[in-house]
């Protein structure tokens, strides 16, 4: 059973490290949170995903469960709530990135 275990879980591992190098190393706060919440999403629903084959069928592995859709209901919508804080606060892109503009369509900020 471990020969499955282990590489879902080193899968989990990977992406959070995904996760914390798009955090460190992207621009803007747009690119950072998309980075992070991608990967933190599919990280943490790995391994959890990992500790629910371990524990077998219990009462541990059906709350594991239920953590695992909870993350996946709330990180996407924290990261709808964070970018849209930040476009209405006018948090500005990084350069040659291009911007939604509600009025003119797709523009490239100079």
């Amino acid at each position: 059973m471990s020969f499955i275990i282990i590489p879902i879980l080193v899968a989990g591992i990977f992406f959070f490290i995904v996760g914390v190098v798009g955090l460190l190393r992207l621009p803007d706060v747009y690119s950072r949170m998309h980075a992070t919440t991608k990967c933190d999403t599919l990280g943490a629903g790995l391994i959890l995903f990992a500790l629910v084959l371990y524990s077998g069928f219990s009462n541990a592995s059906v709350k594991l469960m239920f953590m695992i859709l909870f993350i996946w209901l709330t990180n996407p919508t924290s990261a709808h709530v964070i970018a849209r804080a930040a476009y209405r606060n006018k948090i500005k892109v990084c350069e040659g990135s291009y911007e939604l503009d509600k009025t003119e369509g797709v523009q490239c900020r100079d």
